[in-house]
């Protein structure tokens, strides 16, 4: 029975038939499908990845990245962002709940999922619930790789001169 027949279960139904029903649901596939495309395209993704190394109970190892950008270690949560000629490390979650954050390529900055708090590449804060920049890693330099100090984590608020100095220049 067509579900245009009123003597049908759907009578005034505004699927149609089945034929169209289907049609309109891989329609609607589609359309998710490239919208993700999209979304990864304006940026809303990740740029790279990364894995690092250990080098020691406390301590990654991570080849300095040759030009800016940002890559992830979903391993070991760490960010590592070249910006500016100077390399930073972060924890991959928000200063404000430990949400993860994310890069936004086409807007050039992180935003975290929940709050929608947002901070320039070097972790300063714009906008949004946080009241402190993102946290930073100490990082220092042992030949063509950046180390990252686990032991290390500085938050602005409490910490401004070492958080101010945690960026390696490159």
């Amino acid at each position: 029975m067509k579900a245009t027949d009123p003597s049908s279960n759907c009578a005034g139904c505004t699927l149609g038939s089945r034929r169209s029903f289907f049609g309109r649901l891989s329609g609607l596939v589609a359309a998710l499908a490239v919208s993700e495309d999209w979304a990864h395209a304006l940026g809303t993704g990740v740029v790279g990845e990364a894995a690092g190394e250990r080098i020691g109970q406390t301590t990654l190892s991570y080849p300095v990245p040759a030009a800016d950008g940002v890559s992830i270690d979903k391993k070991e949560q760490i960010i590592l962002v070249r910006f500016h000629q100077k390399v930073y490390a972060f924890p991959l979650a928000c200063p404000h709940e430990n949400t993860a954050l994310r890069w936004r390529q086409g807007d050039q900055r992180f935003q975290c999922a929940r709050h929608g708090s947002r901070y320039t590449p070097d972790g300063t804060f714009i906008s949004g619930r946080a009241t402190r920049n993102m946290d930073r890693y100490a990082v220092s330099r042992n030949g063509g790789s950046v180390v990252v100090d686990l032991t290390k984590l500085f938050q602005s608020d409490t910490h401004a001169s070492e958080w101010g100095s945690a960026g390696l220049g490159v």
